[in-house]
């Protein structure tokens, strides 16, 4: 039977080649390509809710002028149709109970005089 021959061991102060050194610019590259597309979105988005914010809405009126100096709405001065509530709509049965009147005493941060908080 044959021995086998151990390999040959490397010296330490050998070290193995060097691999050349990888360009970083292609990584600095693709950041920048990353943030100008995301900035390019960014305007694209910008310019659609800007021309959507200018197109008009047919329900809108013209804001009061709340200034002090300005003389306050009357009783003759109403909402726009779109914007009063019909009172003779019929209630749904989801929304009675919170539109029910509160009964009982008003809530309070205070305890009242011989309750417990529990």
């Amino acid at each position: 039977m044959a021995t086998k021959q151990k390999p040959a061991r490397r010296s330490r102060s050998a070290k193995p080649a060097a691999k050349p050194a990888r360009s970083k610019t292609f990584g600095v590259n693709l950041l920048t390509a990353g943030a100008a597309a995301i900035g390019l979105g960014a305007t694209a988005v910008a310019i659609l809710f800007a021309r959507r914010g200018a197109r008009a809405n047919p329900a809108e009126h013209a804001a009061p002028d709340l200034a002090l100096d300005q003389p306050r709405p009357g009783a003759q001065d109403r909402a726009p149709d779109a914007f009063r509530p019909d009172p003779t709509a019929p209630v749904p049965a989801s929304l009675r109970e919170s539109l029910r009147p509160a009964t009982g005493p008003a809530p309070s941060l205070a305890a009242d005089r011989g309750t417990t908080i529990q």
